[in-house]
């Protein structure tokens, strides 16, 4: 089995940290190693970690320059096969959820599976596609959090881009699979938890998403940009005509077949 490095990254969340480490620690498979990266937190997390730092094969607290910018910090303490971010307020779906994606490592460059979404008392299945198109990761991302990552494409790719506050694992992952063509594998199991409230859930940081996305695309796929910005003017186009009562009418009298 590839050994898999668990990257946990922390600020100023010690209930989540806590929940976090928890399910890592309570799985029945052991080959794997966990860092820890902390952002010098003051609200106990690294009381917390200090405590417990002998389940850790790293860990650090220490200011840094954004989430990215400690992600890479992981990276480069990571010695496994594949690197899993699960970070602070995650948590791993079962005890035997690393034991079921293990299996599936050592074939492809990402093995990516679901994740379960909760919002408060509120939770669905978030699924990705079997299939990546670009027209799919132009406004999605498989969830990191269920995202096994093979260390070497960091070192092929680059890491994390630090200037991108919210998008720069989404930019490495379009990267990784448009331009260098990477391998994946779809595994349809619910991997880890996800609890909603973290920075690129919030809807007040939608348009500073947008902008970040915008500017990747621009400078890393120009030639595909006008051809995806048509295909949504047609989409938009066919939805209109489908809310249409004229359109609904004729298709119900048989002289416009359902589109």
């Amino acid at each position: 089995m590839p050994l898999i490095s668990i990257i946990t990254v922390n600020y100023n969340d010690l209930n989540g940290l806590e929940r976090t480490l928890k399910s890592v620690q309570e799985q029945t498979v052991n080959d794997f190693e966990h860092i820890i990266i902390d952002g010098n937190s003051d609200d106990g997390s690294k009381e917390f970690i200090v405590k417990t730092q002998e389940n850790y094969s790293y860990w650090v607290s220490e200011s840094d320059k954004g989430i990215y910018d400690a992600m890479n910090k992981g990276v480069v303490a990571a010695s496994g096969d594949y690197i899993l971010f699960l970070n602070s307020g995650d948590d791993l779906s079962h005890s035997n959820a690393l034991q079921d994606m293990s299996k599936h490592l050592g074939f492809t460059d990402f093995v990516y599976a679901n994740i379960k979404v909760i919002d408060g008392e509120h939770e669905y299945i978030r699924k990705t596609p079997k299939v990546l198109t670009f027209r799919y990761l132009y406004d999605n991302v498989p969830p990191h959090q269920a995202t096994f990552i093979r260390r070497e494409l960091f070192e092929q790719i680059g890491f994390y881009d630090r200037s991108l506050e919210i998008v720069a694992d989404w930019k490495f992952f379009i990267i990784a699979i448009c331009k260098y063509n990477a391998t994946y594998n779809y595994i349809d199991i619910v991997f880890t938890n996800f609890y909603l409230g973290g920075i690129s859930s919030m809807p007040e940081n939608m348009e500073q998403i947008h902008v970040e996305r915008n500017q990747v695309l621009e400078k890393e796929f120009p030639f595909f940009l006008d051809d995806i910005n048509y295909r949504f003017k047609l989409e938009r186009i066919i939805n209109n005509l489908r809310k249409s009562k004229k359109i609904k009418l004729a298709q119900h009298l048989g002289f416009l077949n359902k589109f």
